[in-house]
């Protein structure tokens, strides 16, 4: 699920972590490509986690992506509405893709 990620971002996921400094949103983004298991794994509750008190609309964006990778829809479409959105567009993969490219400014 990497190929469609920038490559500086995908450089960075040989790492144990996310680089120091960043935001919640785009952290919990690393640890999804980072482990993209799926909503069981210890990547995904981290995630979650990072973004589930987080404010700002990108938080949201992220929260409600996570929980379309879950399957709970309904949750799903709380998020999205929080950022204003309707719903998701595109695949998993494209949402993911968009999401990084939104938020991911290499230094």
């Amino acid at each position: 699920m990497t190929e469609s990620l920038p490559a500086a971002f995908t450089a960075t996921l040989s790492a144990p972590e996310p680089p120091p400094g960043w935001p919640a949103p785009l952290a919990a983004l690393w640890w999804l490509a980072h482990d993209p298991s799926g909503p069981a794994s210890a990547a995904w509750d981290r995630a979650h986690r990072l973004v589930q008190d987080a404010a700002g609309p990108d938080a949201a964006w992220v929260h409600a992506h996570l929980h379309r990778i879950e399957g709970d829809d309904g949750n799903a479409r709380y998020w999205y509405g929080r950022v204003g959105q309707p719903g998701p567009h595109g695949t998993l993969a494209q949402e993911r893709a968009a999401l990084v490219g939104a938020l991911f400014k290499p230094i």
